[in-house]
């Protein structure tokens, strides 16, 4: 074989092919208890009788489409409020008892919240028996004639069981009846303890009616609780110390030589009857670990294991006693699991020691769960994924029972009220996926080779022998005393005799005669009993036969019937199956409906968005294109405008300097008549200029006309405000100032007697003065 190279990844496991070997699922069961008020609020629905719906209760926080979460769940059977202890039994323990009988091992166990009645169905309460007190009930019903003696089976501290001659049986029942101190009486071994009285009326005793009477039975029982993941003996007699007292001390867990595991050193109590079953029971349940909580009055602060052995093994040929071999002894157990109740610390308010059970209880549950799911995964992926079951002691003790050891059956208790929704939510996925898990159908232990009625044939010959020796002389028992007397009566009669001499020839030969005679009549009987007993036994044989063949042929029948049984049965697991898988689908089909309609209501609304969008996209192009006429028109105008601004300025501009001119003119002119009347007072005579023309008015005159009859803007730059206003920036601005006319005569009359006047003389009596703004730039002129 090639081995791989280093630099290869090796290669994945293939699928695991479905084996031969026959499974079945784990049972699950749900029951529902009654609200406490009937006020309160309700959340759990029974649908059928194996299917109920949880109710989002008021108040609770919608998902996100705004509506409530309805949930459906399947299970075995569902049994509501008003279902009895006995029905309960009738369809969940009852078959397990049967499978104990007959040599399988069973698992059963509740689960649950805390306060949703797990141990009263485990264990009930007066009047009302839960499936502990019925099965034990069951169990003695069903084996009571059969049981063996004390100590004929012994536990051998190894998860075996050892099998005893009835000499050494009988050194221990003595053994053990002298280390009693107080020796019991008959009245309080039969006296049932007052907590457990009248628990289970005679009217609902059970009993199972295939029991095999060739063996002979026996029933031990053993208690104990996982406190903490520590491993406690209920049953164990522990010194007391007053002075100081010892903690119990933990147990340890083993396994055996068939790798079956089982609590090293727990004590195993042999119990004959149902009283003295629950004589030990109550003394175990005494030492379990209770507390008062917020949520629980008695709430189990731990996880209690009752465990039912029964060994068995076949009677002799003869049937009078129990074959010495070790390799014929079976023993098979049922364990009875009362699991702590799931908890929020939240809500029960825990602190110290409270708050740590609560941890490690959750920790051994949710521990539980994961093993499920890898169990789940394993089967239905072909995965070889390692099951965590050394993670809790709970797990590690039952990891036989999972791996095919036997059946494994869980009541799935639920508390309707609103409270306890979130809590019942994460109960029903566990459940759900627990039904899923399938476990090997346990194998049927070999069956002993003797042949079958062997204690009723031997009861048969006993019952036969004393009628006969009734007819011959009255009824007679093996045990009675007086069988030989009878016997030598029956006998014929010695003749009165005395012997005088030894020598005496007369009376001896009597004597010796009627002995010959007794002995002929002795071997008579000898012999017709021994042709009696051939006959009987020839004709048990020859009974044997006949019933050897009937019970061939009933075999056969019942091979077939269970292989017609098995074909049911897998045909209403495959109807099961896909009922479930339809239900699967419609859920399914329901959700992808939704969600497409969801789907369809968004393609409508973008849809709509979209046709909004557009014909808002084609206003805003049309607005668009209005706005551009408009801004073309606006555009136009102030062209026009501007036109005709540029014109009027222009216009303006020339007339200006035309009155510039104008007054140069005229200063020249005064100049020009200040010089001349300095000459002619000098006597010159100069001829005075004429007087030059103003420019006209007319064409500023029509100007204004036409400015009134169309408003031209304002002289100046116009802007647009952010406001949406408008604002001028005025780029001329003329302004016009005239001194007294008075005083330029004055001076010019003043200066006609000084003489000629110089430039700035001429300069201070202009007065005109004009100043202009052009574009933001003064310019200040003198004439």
């Amino acid at each position: 074989m090639q081995r791989p190279g280093k630099g290869r990844t090796p290669r994945r496991p293939a699928l695991k092919k479905p084996s031969s070997v026959e499974k079945d699922p784990v049972g699950v069961y749900c029951r529902i208890r009654p609200l406490g008020a009937e006020d309160e609020e309700c959340c759990v629905e029974m649908i059928s009788n194996s299917t109920i719906q949880l109710h989002a209760p008021d108040g609770l926080k919608a998902n996100r489409n705004g509506e409530y979460k309805e949930t459906q769940y399947s299970f075995k059977k569902v049994f509501g409020i008003n279902t009895s202890q006995i029905e309960l039994f009738e369809d969940v323990a009852k078959p397990l008892v049967e499978d104990l009988i007959h040599c399988k091992n069973g698992l059963l166990f509740t689960y649950g919240v805390t306060g949703s009645g797990k141990t009263f169905t485990m264990t009930g309460s007066p009047g009302e028996g839960g499936l502990l007190p019925r099965s034990l009930d069951m169990i003695f019903n069903s084996i009571g004639p059969f049981q063996a003696k004390r100590f004929v089976f012994k536990p051998d501290e190894k998860n075996g069981m050892e099998i005893q001659s009835q000499v050494d049986a009988l050194l221990e029942r003595q053994k053990k009846d002298s280390q009693q101190s107080v020796p019991k009486t008959p009245s309080s071994r039969h006296k049932a303890d007052p907590e457990f009285a009248d628990m289970i009326s005679s009217e609902e005793a059970c009993k199972s009616e295939s029991v095999d009477e060739d063996c002979c039975y026996s029933v031990f029982v053993s208690y104990i609780e996982v406190y903490n993941n520590y491993i406690y003996d209920l049953l164990e007699d522990a010194p007391f110390d007053p002075i100081r007292p010892k903690p119990p001390q933990s147990k340890i867990l083993r396994e055996d030589q068939n790798h079956n595991m089982y609590v090293a050193g727990c004590t195993e109590v042999e119990v004959k009857s149902t009283e003295e079953a629950f004589e030990v029971f109550w003394k175990g349940q005494k030492k379990r670990r209770i507390a008062n909580t917020q949520l629980n009055r008695e709430s189990s602060r731990s996880h209690s294991v009752f465990t039912l052995k029964l060994a068995q093994a076949p009677l002799d040929a003869d049937g009078d006693h129990i074959l010495q071999d070790k390799n014929q002894v079976n023993v098979s157990q049922l364990c009875l699991v009362d699991l702590a109740g799931s908890e929020r610390t939240s809500r029960t308010r825990a602190e110290g020691s409270r708050l740590r059970e609560a941890g490690n209880i959750n920790q051994s549950l949710m521990t539980l769960r994961t093993c499920m799911e890898v169990l789940r995964e394993n089967q239905m992926c072909g995965t070889s994924k390692m099951v965590p079951y050394r993670d809790s002691k709970v797990t590690h003790l039952f990891k036989n029972y999972f791996d095919g050891e036997g059946k494994v059956r869980m009541i799935v208790c639920v508390n309707p009220k609103a409270d306890d929704y979130d809590e019942t939510m994460l109960v029903m996925r566990f459940a759900e996926m627990t039904q899923e898990v399938e476990i090997a159908r346990p194998v049927d232990r070999p069956i002993c080779g003797l042949a079958a009625g062997r204690r009723h044939r031997n009861q048969a010959f006993r019952d036969e022998l004393s009628r006969r020796l009734e007819e011959r002389g009255g009824p007679i028992n093996a045990d009675d005393p007086g069988l030989l007397s009878q016997l030598i009566e029956s006998l014929p009669a010695l003749p009165p005799c005395e012997l005088v001499d030894p020598a005496d020839d007369q009376m001896l030969p009597r004597l010796i005669e009627a002995l010959e005679r007794r002995q002929r009549i002795r071997q008579l009987l000898t012999e017709q009993f021994s042709k009696t007993a051939t006959t009987l036994k020839s004709m048990i044989h020859q009974f044997d036969s006949q019933l050897n063949s009937k019970d061939t042929f009933l075999h056969d029948q019942r091979s077939k019937l269970s292989e017609k049984d098995k074909v049911i049965l897998n045909q209403k697991a495959e109807l099961e199956r896909l009922e479930k898988k339809s239900k699967t689908l419609e859920y399914k089909v329901d959700i992808l409906q939704k969600t497409t309609d969801m789907y369809e209501h968004d393609k409508r609304s973008l849809q709509n968005e979209l046709e909004t969008r557009e014909q808002r996209l084609q206003r805003e192009l049309s607005e668009r294109r209005r706005m551009e006429q408009r801004m073309q028109g606006v555009v136009t105008d102030t062209k026009l405008k501007w036109e005709k601004e540029c014109e009027r300025r222009v216009n303006a501009k020339q007339l200006e300097m035309q009155n510039k001119l104008w007054v140069k003119d005229e200063k020249l002119k005064q100049l020009k008549a200040i010089v001349t009347e300095s000459s002619s007072s000098g006597g010159f005579s100069v001829e005075r200029p004429e007087k030059p023309e103003r420019p006209s008015r007319e064409r500023d005159r029509s100007m204004a006309r036409k400015r009134s009859a169309s408003p031209s803007p304002l002289p100046g730059n116009v802007f647009k405000t952010r406001g949406g206003g408008q604002s001028v920036q005025f780029t001329d601005i003329e302004t016009l100032r005239q001194d007294c006319p008075t005083a330029s005569s004055r001076k010019r009359r003043s200066g006609s007697g000084e003489g000629p006047a110089n430039i700035d003389d001429i300069e201070n009596r202009a007065p005109v003065t004009s100043t202009s703004t052009i574009h933001g730039y003064q310019k200040r002129r003198k004439p």
